[in-house]
């Protein structure tokens, strides 16, 4: 390519985020190029990250399919276990490479430098010596980078985190996890499930602090009855590293801990550092680039994901390059709504949300009415055979008569949460959905009574 080359839009950041952005504009017709150092869908899918939506099938078969009594780890167990999470990852990054998505893309007029870009000017971006000219405009989508806690010691330790854990070739014999997000607990669960001595240290009094104590409690059950131990109310003061393993000491003077392996499941923090900000209009912090209801940060400018400081999460980026994409096409639509997006974490059982919790309807000075009802009140079987821990919660406002959160929590409950978020998103009435006539399978029929539990 050469210098002063012209394209439709320009996409900075080649993670999953701007990988979808690209392919959805090169589909609509456009001549898309993407800049990035990273390989083509980032780190996430290249680190050997399994998907969210593998994480517990893969532990719940190994758990259904294992002796009920303990088997010693031994060499033909290691090599097993290897075999078992490379399939895995094969699985969930096989497609992930540099070459089969720019071949896609190719296709689509989608283009690729790799290189670290930064903007030069309204609809300008440099790379190197190339000077890129975009028609449209750019979107930002650089994605953001681990922040680690105030640990002493840690930031010179081979510590992991939840971007490398599962590209580990060997499973260690123990894990610490430090701190418990959503793939923190995930990652706890599947690494117990695969035989590995697991500990999580959580600083707040509960597992999944921000959603529902209910889905606390369920949780740090399931991962007790997978031989975790789980430590709450307490942090790490210091860590250290011999070579062979990891000790960390505790908050308190409690015995240290010592595992071969330890994951850090951190903040993430977006780094806008030599980006050209200030040569392209929007003005930004240190750490976040302000968008308006479309995602427009400036004249011919977007920024998606965690560059704008909303929710760190996949979940809420792939939303915002939908609405992005669609307003560099000049198709209409809403602006952006945070407060109705899912919040999924995909342990066994599932723990899916969406809306208000009781206690956020509360502060909110909401008259509330909730009800909660444990899935096995339904009585038809689960699936697969699978324990049917979990439960239905809702959140009313009562004076509006409608639902302002819910909570899923089961094997199947990022699925039966859809029809809730649905409720939620639409601010339909409790009375309505009373009287909807609900699908003939096991847990949605959990619904249908919890519903009636709202009177």
């Amino acid at each position: 390519m050469s210098v002063n080359e012209q394209a439709d839009v320009v996409v900075l950041g080649l993670g999953h985020t701007g990988g979808c952005i690209m392919r959805a504009l090169s589909e609509a017709g456009l001549d898309v190029v993407g800049i990035g150092p990273r390989p083509v869908v980032g780190e996430r899918g290249h680190s050997g990250d399994i998907d969210d939506a593998m994480t517990p099938g893969a532990g719940y078969l190994l758990s259904a399919s294992r002796p009920a009594a303990p088997f010693p780890v031994g060499a033909g167990w290691a090599a097993g276990r290897s075999r078992t999470v490379d399939g895995v990852r094969g699985r969930a990054t096989g497609d992930r490479v540099d070459r089969i998505a720019a071949g896609l893309l190719a296709v689509k007029r989608g283009r690729f430098v790799h290189g670290k870009g930064r903007l030069t000017g309204p609809y300008q971006v440099s790379v190197g010596e190339r000077t890129l000219h975009a028609r449209r405009g750019v979107v930002l989508a650089t994605g953001a980078q681990p922040r680690l806690p105030a640990v002493r010691g840690l930031s010179g330790t081979p510590y992991w985190t939840d971007e490398n854990a599962l590209a580990a070739m060997e499973l260690p014999a123990s894990l610490i996890v430090l701190g418990t997000s959503g793939l923190g607990v995930e990652t706890a669960q599947l690494f117990a499930r695969f035989r590995c001595a697991v500990t999580v240290v959580e600083r707040q009094p509960r597992l999944l602090s921000w959603e529902e104590p209910e889905a606390s409690t369920l949780t740090e059950r399931a991962l007790l009855r997978d031989g975790v131990t789980v430590l709450t109310s307490t942090g790490a003061s210091e860590v250290a590293y011999d070579g062979t393993g990891f000790t960390v000491h505790l908050d308190g003077g409690t015995e240290p801990l010592r595992a071969e392996r330890m994951l850090v499941t951190t903040e993430r923090q977006a780094d806008l550092t030599g980006l050209g900000l200030d040569t392209a209009g929007p003005a930004a912090s240190s750490a976040v680039v302000p968008t308006d209801g479309q995602m427009r940060a400036g004249r011919g400018l977007w920024a998606v994901g965690d560059v704008t400081g909303r929710g760190l999460s996949s979940d809420v980026a792939l939303y915002q390059a939908e609405v992005a994409v669609r307003d560099i096409l000049g198709w209409p639509g809403p602006d952006t709504d945070y407060r109705k997006l899912a919040r999924l974490v995909y342990t066994d059982p599932e723990i899916a949300a969406v809306g208000l919790t009781e206690r956020q309807a509360r502060n909110q000075r909401l008259r509330v009415r909730t009800s909660l009802l444990p899935i096995n009140s339904s009585d038809r079987h689960g699936p697969q055979g699978r324990r049917r821990d979990g439960f239905v919660k809702l959140v009313e406002d009562a004076d509006r008569g409608v639902l302002v959160g819910a909570t899923s929590a089961g094997p199947a409950g990022a699925e039966v949460l859809y029809a809730l978020n649905v409720a939620v998103h639409a601010e339909m009435s409790v009375e309505r959905l009373r009287h909807a006539v609900p699908a003939c399978v096991p847990f949605h029929r959990t619904v249908e009574a919890a519903l009636g539990g709202l009177c």
